[in-house]
């Protein structure tokens, strides 16, 4: 269980960078204000997950 806990966290930070460089583009193309407003949303939710669980390796994990 414990090998599985770096993978999950390796996975939410690619979550994040994709969420971000999603809303970044579409930023760049000067595509939809709203829909780079709800990327970021997103992002910052995902953000937040990916956070909590490296809190939670740390705290539980931690040497």
């Amino acid at each position: 269980m414990t090998a599985f806990i770096p993978y999950a966290i390796l996975v939410l930070v690619i979550i994040v960078a994709i969420i971000l460089a999603m809303g970044l583009i579409n930023m760049m193309r000067g595509g939809s204000p709203n829909r780079s407003q709800t990327l970021m949303r997103w992002r910052v939710i995902a953000q937040f997950i990916a956070v909590l669980a490296m809190v939670a390796a740390l705290y539980f994990f931690g040497r």
